[in-house]
């Protein structure tokens, strides 16, 4: 699948939809120069996007640990390694859905950030190079719990709201774990299901592709409110209005734990 092709992304519970980048409040959109030497140039690694899959990357074995908000994001592509001074696995581009690339660090070492990928498969990390990167932090978290088919919604200790939403169903369930928002979209045929679409760092564990593509699993609006409270849908979570406009407004990166 092309990365120039937006509109055939969504997997998991979308249709295929014409989709244009937005760019949320709280992402700086400015770039920042990398030091000489810092970018890679090697074409034969992965690029580290919602349409590859990788080998030979760490998994993140605390699924549901609690991530400290610090955030991420490539001026321009890094090379991302298996281990802080080891080759090469795979490459992070600056960019991908038409948004910036901001991806939330899992574990730090002098010189290096080890952070969540959004590639399959899910929980997928690798480790890259502290020197160039612009740095933030979201003081904001996203909670799902499948079982009670809730979201909450934290502004650190605060709670921001909480809402019934719709879950994947028992064939096609939604991904357990933590991961985070990968971009916002907006959809151009203004009588789309959504108004807007918020892809994730995370795919369908039983679809390996939905409507043209990788099965990517997302929050989103749904016109009709029936089906909030259940479990329905081919992996994305559909949330109310009231939800989707207070996702909209957390910053690229933010983290995104999805429980059980």
């Amino acid at each position: 699948m092309p990365l120039d092709a937006p509109r055939r992304l969504i997997g998991a519970a979308l249709v295929a939809v014409s989709l244009v980048a937005s760019t949320p409040t709280g992402v700086a959109a400015s770039p920042v120069t990398l030091a000489a030497g810092a970018a890679v140039t090697v074409t034969a690694l992965p690029d580290a996007t919602t349409f590859t899959e990788l080998s030979g990357l760490p998994q993140d074995t605390d699924t549901y640990g609690k991530m400290s908000g610090v955030v991420v994001h490539p001026a321009r592509t890094v090379a991302v390694y298996a281990q802080p001074g080891g080759k090469p696995a795979a490459t992070l581009p600056a960019k991908q859905l038409g948004s910036q690339t901001w991806v939330p660090v899992v574990e730090a070492r002098k010189g290096w950030y080890r952070v969540l990928l959004p590639s399959k498969p899910n929980h997928v990390t690798g480790w890259i190079k502290a020197k160039g990167l612009k740095k933030a932090r979201s003081r904001y978290r996203a909670i799902v719990k499948l079982g009670s088919r809730q979201l909450t919604v934290m502004n650190a200790s605060k709670k921001v709201g909480t809402w019934t939403v719709a879950v994947g169903g028992p064939e096609t369930p939604t991904p357990v774990g933590r991961t985070f928002l990968l971009a916002l979209m907006s959809p151009k045929d203004k009588a789309s299901y959504s108004p807007l679409i918020m892809p994730l760092g995370t795919h369908s564990p039983t679809l390996d592709t939905f409507g043209g593509g990788p099965g990517t699993v997302a929050f989103h609006g749904w016109p009709d409110p029936k089906v909030f409270g259940k479990a329905v849908t081919h992996g994305c979570i559909r949330v109310p209005a009231r939800a989707l406009k207070v996702l909209a407004r957390l910053p690229l990166g933010t983290p995104v734990l999805i429980a059980p």
